[in-house]
């Protein structure tokens, strides 16, 4: 039996307390209307009796004028209760009519509810089922994957090998510039095809739950450097002025650090894409209060703002004509960093420029800063006896 990872429980757990709302929603509903299409229906028949009352009572009245005035009391009194017992049978009727459709509208509700029982518990085997058969098709999904993405980057290896071959990059001989353009091309095309193959990986493994992290203590502002000086060539080739903003000392905090520089060269790539010629990409860190905040600024054509939380979808693209990337960096960035339980948002002014920024927490660490602060008051102490030893000597 294979154990289903976190990330789709949780999610499934939502998926069943979204629908257990819907229900309760439409069972909300559903009593709403019948309640009020019985008050109408009520009100129609009580409409349609008070009508009748009405008009018994005129024909009555009319009947009193013109023919029980010229007779004597006795015949009046006895018309009087003849219909004292007439109105007694209606009221009789009416209140059996009335039990009979009370009776009517339950048989009816009881059936709907109980046909309403079985389609739920219709949907929730069909559910059931196509869970357990979305769960077979995602392991025989992640299982092709990792043999495909495996066997292609053997592939895209071998090709890399005999470029090599053919065209050392550091040859005594001049190599010929066409022959030379065409190596680069090669390079880059297969530097980028391994990049989606990394990226189609990932997000099979943040889908399973699996990706991998190995956090450590290491130097965030060391980070940014490596990475801004990793993009350099691409920014300069596209004349644009990629910039490091980092603080002289360095800002600790416990990351992945290839992970960390995943993040970082996948928003600054996405700068330098949106960001035109002569145009200028900002990398900054610095500290806070318990955080560590990156920015990566550009001055792009900015992000309207109904689209600053879509980018981080996954396969988000500009338009529907867009083919700069396949819209899994900024989606992937954002389930690394909130896997280090950090935030990732976007800032824009729409036409102008725009902002990225994402947080690290930094741990707290009390018992290792009083540890310090009692081994330099050890340290400290030798020194005060053996200067008092020495001027007691001096005074001797």
């Amino acid at each position: 039996m294979t154990r289903k990872p976190r990330g789709r429980l949780l999610e499934r757990a939502r998926t069943d307390d979204s629908l257990r709302t819907e229900r309760k929603n439409i069972d909300d509903a559903r009593e709403g209307a019948r309640a009020s299409a019985e008050r109408d229906a009520d009100g129609v028949v009580d409409h349609a009796r008070a009508v009748a009352d009405a008009v018994l009572s005129a024909s009555r009245l009319k009947a009193d004028h013109e023919t029980l005035r010229p007779r004597r009391a006795a015949a009046v009194g006895a018309v009087v209760g003849e219909r004292a017992r007439a109105d007694r049978a209606v009221r009789g009727e009416r209140a059996a009519a009335d039990v009979a459709l009370r009776s009517d509208r339950k048989d009816r509700a009881d059936a709907l509810d109980a046909l309403l029982v079985l389609e739920r518990e219709a949907t929730d085997a069909y559910l059931l089922t196509e869970r357990a058969r979305s769960d077979d098709a995602v392991a025989h999904r992640d299982d092709f994957l990792g043999m495909v993405a495996h066997d292609v980057r053997n592939l895209l290896n071998a090709v890399v090998l005999n470029l090599e071959l053919l065209c050392p990059p550091g040859g005594d001989e001049k190599p010929d510039p066409q022959v030379s353009a065409a190596a680069n091309r090669i390079r880059r095309n297969v530097a980028r095809m391994n990049r989606l193959i990394g990226d189609l990986v990932d997000v099979t493994s943040i889908d399973a739950g699996k990706l991998a992290m190995t956090p450590i203590e290491g130097d965030a502002a060391a980070l940014v450097a490596e990475a801004t000086e990793t993009f350099q060539p691409a920014a300069l080739e596209k004349g644009i002025f990629l910039s490091a903003e980092v603080p002289a000392g360095p800002l600790l905090a416990v990351f992945d650090r290839d992970r960390m520089l995943q993040v970082l060269a996948n928003l600054i790539a996405n700068a330098i894409k949106f960001t035109p010629r002569e145009g200028k990409i900002g990398v900054g860190v610095e500290g806070g209060r318990g955080t560590i905040r990156f920015c990566i600024s550009d001055t792009g054509v900015g992000i309207p703002a109904p689209m600053r939380e879509a980018i981080f979808e996954r396969f988000w693209q500009v338009g529907p004509n867009d083919r700069r990337g396949q819209g899994l960096g900024l989606y992937i960035s954002k389930c690394i960093v909130e896997a280090h339980r950090g935030r990732i948002w976007a800032e824009s002014e729409a036409g102008k420029a725009s902002r990225l920024y994402f947080t690290l927490p930094v741990p707290s660490s009390p018992r290792r800063g009083s540890a310090a602060k009692s081994k330099a008051r050890d340290k400290k102490r030798p020194a005060r006896r053996g200067k008092a030893t020495a001027d007691r000597r001096r005074r001797r």
